[in-house]
This record gives structure tokens, C-alpha cells and sequence, in this order.
């Protein structure tokens, strides 16, 4: 078994869609359903039961998870002392949003359990770039939100988050049970600057462009509702000062939580912190 079929593998049964592995792994599906297949070959068992309603793992694939994902971390952490002797290495990371997110949290402790040689370089991020630096050359890897233009990265999405409306905590609207964008129609709303990333903009204005104060941070978001009484969109999760209120908003698409890399600068390093985000934020 190659490693490099193990990861694919591993890439259908965590998406449990070819479809979906084959875009997170940036190849076409065919050569991918043909490596699986030449994979459950080599085991002699059937891996992965295919349907219309998609993909489930057999018990024999669900034992061949396991151990992949242990010879994968194995191999990435072989490459990474490697590099430790030829030299201290580092990992830039780029980080958008509540560095508080308990994800985050268990990311770093198992990050610095199987890579404690290894120097990591926080950036924080203002909310103008949502790729932290990435394209710019600033960080190796992005711990940030979508969506966003995903030319020449990959991305891989960790958690989907429901949003609200913040809102001061006496407007109102702030007692309500949900809200529906309807009910913000001729609200002020809080904006990122001309030239952030349209499919940015797009998602955290609703589709529509927003007339209110421009923010770059996420304090400045709150501190626009506080002072302004403008609105804006906020993952459920977050926990304003008390003087504010999130409210669940109804017809939003859940925002995603994603891990975020150059395809041309993929390492070892990149590669297990990746996976490690994958199984911090499953957990």
C-alpha cells in the first residue's frame, strides 16, 4: 500500500462523497475511484459501500481508517524530524477569528504533542483577508473562515457554524426566538472595505451591498453595533459583551470553519497540521 492511495482513502471515508474527496484532494474522480478500488484489491476486502445516497465504510474500512491515519501521522512526523535535525523548523499559522474556539484549543495541544521541535509563528488576521496572509506569502497554513476565493489553495472545511444577527441588546428585534433577512431590510449594517475578497463580502452582507461603518476587526464589528446600532452577521458560537445579543438567522447557509494552505507550498508540516485540525475539530 502507498501512502499516497492511504490518503486518498482517507480523504473519501471522512467525506464519505467521491465527489467531495476528489475536490478536497484537487484531482478528477475517476482516477481516484480507481485507486480505491485497486486499494480494497491489494486488502482483499471491500472497504466502502457505494450508493445513491452516497458512501458508508464497511468494518473492514473502518479498521483500515484507523490504521491509515496512524501510518500517515507516522510518515509526517518521520518528515518532520528529519527537517528538525537539518535545521529548527518553523511553521507560520495564520489565525482569523475567537482564538478562543475550543478547536483551536485541542489543535495546539496535539499539534505541540507530535511536533514539539517545531517553532509556530501566530499571526493574527484582521477581517479584509480572509486567507491570514496566505497569498501574500505571510503564513504557511490558515486556521480562518470561509468563504473565500480558493484559486491556487486548498482548503479544507473543519466545522459549519449557524449565524445570527448581532444587535444591541435593546434593540427591538433582540428578543426574538430567529430572524429572517427580511427583518433587517433598511438596517445600517456594519462593511469590510472596497477590495476585500467578493465572496467574502458576499456572504457576511447577505448578498447585498451594505450601506454603514467600515470594520477591519472583529471588535470593530461590535463596537459598530454598540455605538451605531448597525447589524451584521455573527457565527452562533461567538459571545458578545452583555450589551449585545446574536440572534438565530433563518435562510443563512452555515459559515465554515477551514483549514487553508498553498497547493505549491504543501510540506510535511502543512500536511499534519491539517490532519491534526481535521481530527481536533471533529472531536
Amino acid at each position: 500500500m502507498e501512502l499516497r492511495t492511504l490518503r486518498y482513502f482517507v480523504a473519501v471515508a471522512e467525506e464519505l462523497h467521491f465527489g467531495r474527496a476528489a475536490a478536497r484532494l484537487h484531482m478528477s474522480q475517476p482516477p481516484l475511484s480507481r485507486a480505491i478500488k485497486q486499494l480494497e484489491t491489494d486488502v482483499g476486502a471491500v472497504l466502502l459501500l457505494r450508493s445513491a445516497a452516497g458512501v458508508t465504510l464497511t468494518p473492514a474500512g473502518a479498521a483500515l481508517l484507523a490504521e491509515a491515519r496512524a501510518l500517515l501521522d507516522q510518515a509526517d512526523r518521520a518528515r518532520a524530524r528529519v527537517a528538525t535535525a537539518a535545521g529548527a523548523p518553523t511553521l507560520t499559522v495564520g489565525i482569523l477569528g475567537d482564538g478562543a474556539d475550543p478547536g483551536a484549543t485541542r489543535l495546539a495541544d496535539a499539534y505541540r504533542r507530535q511536533h514539539p521541535g517545531v517553532e509556530v509563528r501566530v499571526r493574527d488576521a484582521d477581517l479584509t483577508d480572509p486567507t491570514c496572509g496566505l497569498r501574500a506569502g505571510l503564513v504557511d497554513v490558515a486556521l480562518t473562515r470561509g468563504p473565500f476565493d480558493e484559486t491556487g489553495l486548498a482548503v479544507h472545511e473543519l466545522r459549519a457554524d449557524p449565524v445570527g444577527a448581532v444587535l444591541r441588546a435593546d434593540d427591538p428585534l433582540a428578543g426574538r426566538a430567529h430572524l429572517a433577512l427580511a427583518d433587517l431590510a433598511g438596517r445600517r449594517w456594519f462593511r469590510f472595505p472596497d477590495g476585500t475578497d467578493p465572496r467574502w463580502q458576499a456572504y457576511w452582507h447577505a448578498g447585498e451591498a451594505r450601506e454603514g461603518p467600515v470594520v477591519r476587526a472583529v471588535h470593530e464589528c461590535l463596537q459598530a453595533v454598540l455605538w451605531n446600532g448597525t447589524v451584521g452577521l455573527m457565527p452562533l458560537g461567538h459571545r458578545p459583551p452583555g450589551e449585545l445579543v446574536v440572534v438565530p438567522l433563518t435562510g443563512m447557509a452555515p459559515n465554515p470553519v477551514v483549514v487553508a494552505w498553498r497547493e505549491s507550498d504543501e510540506t510535511p508540516l502543512i500536511r499534519s497540521f491539517a490532519r491534526i485540525a481535521l481530527a481536533a475539530y471533529r472531536d
